[in-house]
């Protein structure tokens, strides 16, 4: 029953994604070889905000959701070895609202994941360290570290 469950949650998080979303942000659902749609998975794109270092940029994230969901948040991962002070060297996110046992709330929607997710690439969180090259460029040397990640966006262009 808890797939029907979680199937109903991401196909009207879908619909409420077609209908509204921000700009410059893409999620969708995976379409498989045999051109069905997989909604346990989605192909997200994220954009750098304006006037910081990541403008520019569209990071790509995948999105798992469990049939558990939306009882457990999904895992967020960006390609491995992405530079950020909270992104595991696999790609995986680390954020308080992503973490079912702090943060997550089944009534946190995909959008909010990924303002949340945005907003974090520009405001990471030096208490809660994933990686330790981006950490400590972060603490200690913000000049490079504000250079790696101007370096990123440029590997991330818009895909139109």
């Amino acid at each position: 029953m808890s797939v029907g469950i979680s199937q109903a949650r991401l196909a009207e998080e879908r619909k409420a994604w077609r209908k509204n979303h921000p700009y410059g942000f893409v999620a969708r659902p995976e379409t498989t070889s045999d051109g069905s749609v997989n909604l346990m998975v989605w192909h997200c794109l994220i954009p750098g905000k304006s006037n910081t270092e990541w403008e520019g940029g569209y990071y790509p994230l995948t999105m798992h959701f469990s049939e558990d969901y939306p009882s457990k948040p999904p895992k967020c991962k960006f390609p491995p070895n992405f530079f950020h002070p909270n992104i595991y060297p696999s790609g995986t996110v680390c954020l308080s609202i992503l973490s079912e046992d702090s943060g997550w709330r089944p009534a946190i929607t995909v959008k909010q994941i990924l303002v949340g997710i945005q907003d974090l690439l520009d405001q990471p969180n030096a208490s809660d360290p994933a990686q330790t090259d981006g950490y400590q460029l972060f603490t200690q040397q913000p000049e490079e570290y504000k250079k790696r990640v101007r370096q990123q966006a440029k590997k991330y262009p818009s895909p139109v």
